[in-house]
């Protein structure tokens, strides 16, 4: 236990290191763990020796991955993209392992090659969406086109991780495969196995699609938030035990149980709970593979690797430039389209551990191939580099003329944080202008009626970082806060300024007391909840005392106007004496009155028909 405890303190401290000096230098995060493993490998300066007792470990931070995977796979998403991810993914996918296997074909078995070219069509997601992130060209076409690609990829590792096994040609050695933890499913006969394996993959759609709502809808209520953490991750362990116990990978499960579950309410909040183990799992994963790097191998068959190296990004490269071709993409973006691709993905390593497990590949065949796709992977920032300097590659002005048009169709522009009383008026009324806003609310009971009605309301607490950052808080505009607890709104305004200090931000507020404080965080735009509907009442009471409408309607808007105007001087008063305030608000109070008697008799024999055209009376 001491031991493993002081290798993961190692790994800990070496990405604490390493990834920020990366990042600085423009390697990026995934590049930054495999070299802090290079330097604490075996090839470094030896701080870990048993790199394999880690990265079993790690492994599991793949299942999260494409849990999280799974999460973001809602069916319009996958129905709006379906053309582009079927088409340029699968043909992507199909001509790059083909052509692949048919070179690799000249060297290994029909089985092997085929097992090659799957694992190695796949491109490194990781890599791929930080620097298009990172450069801002998430919305632009090509982005989009890379982003449908690299989806289709992350779907094809399910089948991959189904066909990969009946390729096995090696024997394998049962200290290597990872057995049933409480019965072989070998032992069973093949019809048992093909209906046990079919129960299981039911069960988890039946529970993510029924049980697992009432369930966090239970935990959910209880408003502590490390039992919801707790919640979700035994969901993500559970499912993936119960795929090893039928034989089956644990990724598969994890998948599945986040496809079922895109739709729920909770999505956001499992997303944000689950995304920091996902990271760090991950990002040690990495450093064990770059730890695992045969340097002696590199050295003694440095031209066959390089080989390998060229040939892969030469290959996939090819097939993606063709594929922009045929489906039309501009000739500015076809370079790049190629270039972001062209590299070996982080699915691989788990590929080829999955193969050699299963008696696909042997180690003799994996070695250089995993030290390929590292150096391709090393290669890749280098790559979006040149290509930038010397193809004077114009993403982002092509992202600047179309993101505002994208963001508006996912629904980006706008985060709507309670969805109470006032909230729903409201969010019905931005849905029915054509803005579809990202609406969090952290009443369970609440959120679940609203769903019944027909809105898409997430659970989870507004004021956390990392839910903001799920919900979209980068790419959206405006942060509308109509939250009826005025501390949690101060964190909110403060967390956002601090974080996100491009978002503009409207709030609502209880009182006259509670703007004041809101105000004095610097927030102009706040709303009193009980002023619109009492300034309503009193036009109606008017009226029906009355009043010309048009005339009822023209001493609200001045009232209105009025009041909000006095807001800021009142505001300045309030720091001082309560004698001063109360002394100001009656020369307001008094000024307003007087203002609209004026106004009553200048404008009282000036009548809007409109106003009363439906009146039967005229």
């Amino acid at each position: 236990m001491e031991t493993f405890l002081l290798q993961l303190f190692i790994f800990l401290v070496a990405a604490a290191i390493a990834v920020p000096i990366a990042k600085k230098l423009g390697l990026g995060s995934v590049l930054g763990y495999l070299i802090a493993g290079i330097v604490i490998g075996p090839f470094g300066i030896s701080l870990i020796d048993n790199v394999e007792e880690v990265m079993h470990f790690t492994e599991f931070g793949v299942v999260m991955m494409l849990f999280l995977v799974g999460l973001e796979l809602k069916p319009s998403l996958l129905w709006q993209m379906r053309v582009p991810i079927l088409g340029m993914g699968g043909a992507q996918v199909l001509l790059s392992s083909a052509i692949i296997a048919m070179v690799a074909f000249a060297f290994l078995p029909w089985q092997q090659a085929v097992a090659v070219g799957l694992i190695v069509s796949l491109s490194s997601t990781a890599i791929v969406l930080q620097t298009l992130r990172e450069k801002g060209v998430m919305e632009s076409d090509s982005g989009r086109s890379i982003f449908s690609v690299l989806l289709f990829q992350d779907l094809a590792v399910i089948p991959m991780l189904t066909v990969l096994p009946l390729l096995a040609t090696v024997a394998v050695d049962s200290a290597d495969h990872h057995d049933s933890v409480l019965f072989d499913i070998g032992a069973l006969p093949s019809y048992v196995q093909i209906i046990v394996t079919g129960l299981a993959v039911a069960f988890v759609l039946f529970f993510g699609k029924f049980a697992c709502k009432p369930i966090f809808r239970a935990i959910a209520a209880t408003r502590v938030r490390e039992i919801f953490v707790a919640a979700a991750l035994s969901l993500v362990v559970g499912i993936s035990l119960l795929m090893m116990i039928v034989g089956l990978s644990p990724a598969l499960g994890a998948f599945l149980a986040g496809v079922v579950l895109a739709d729920s309410e909770y999505r956001h909040e499992l997303e944000s709970d689950i995304e920091p183990f996902k990271g760090l799992l991950l990002g040690i994963f990495f450093i064990s593979i770059g730890a695992g790097l045969n340097f002696s191998l590199i050295e003694n068959k440095l031209e066959i690797i390089l080989g390998l190296v060229v040939a892969l990004i030469a290959i996939k490269g090819l097939v993606l430039f063709g594929i922009s071709f045929l489906f039309r993409l501009s000739k500015m973006d076809r370079s790049f389209f190629a270039i972001a691709l062209a590299q070996g993905g982080e699915f691989a390593f788990v590929l080829f551990q999955f193969s050699k497990n299963n008696g696909v590949l042997t180690t003799e065949t994996i070695d250089p191939l995993i030290s390929a796709v590292a150096i391709s992977m090393f290669l890749a920032p280098v790559m979006f580099a040149a290509h930038e300097k010397f193809f004077n590659h114009r993403t982002v002005e092509n992202q600047n003329e179309h993101q505002d048009d994208a963001v508006d169709k996912r629904g980006h522009k706008v985060i709507l944080a309670g969805f109470g009383r006032l909230g729903t008026d409201l969010g019905r009324f931005l849905i029915s202008a054509g803005i579809k806003p990202v609406i969090l609310d952290y009443d369970p009971g609440n959120v679940r009626v609203l769903r019944k009605l027909g809105f898409e309301v997430f659970y989870g607490d507004a004021t956390r970082l990392d839910l903001l950052q799920s919900a979209g808080a980068q790419e959206a505009e405006l942060l509308v806060i109509t939250i009826s607890d005025i501390e949690k709104t101060r964190q909110l305004i403060e967390l956002s300024e601090k974080h996100f200090p491009h978002l503009k931000i409207v709030v609502n507020t209880a009182d006259r007391q509670a703007a004041f404080e809101i105000m004095a965080l610097g927030i102009n735009d706040v709303r009193r909840e009980t002023l619109g509907s009492a300034l309503m009442l009193g036009q109606d009471a008017l009226q029906q005392l009355g009043v010309d409408p048009y005339e009822a309607h023209r001493l609200m808007r001045i009232f209105r106007k009025k009041d909000e105007e006095m807001m800021p001087a009142l505001y300045e008063m309030s720091h001082q004496d309560e004698g001063s305030y109360i002394s100001l608000y009656q020369a307001h109070h008094l000024a307003l009155e007087e203002l609209m008697t004026l106004d009553k008799a200048t404008h009282g024999d000036v009548i809007d028909k409109a106003w009363i055209a439906n009146n039967p009376e005229t």
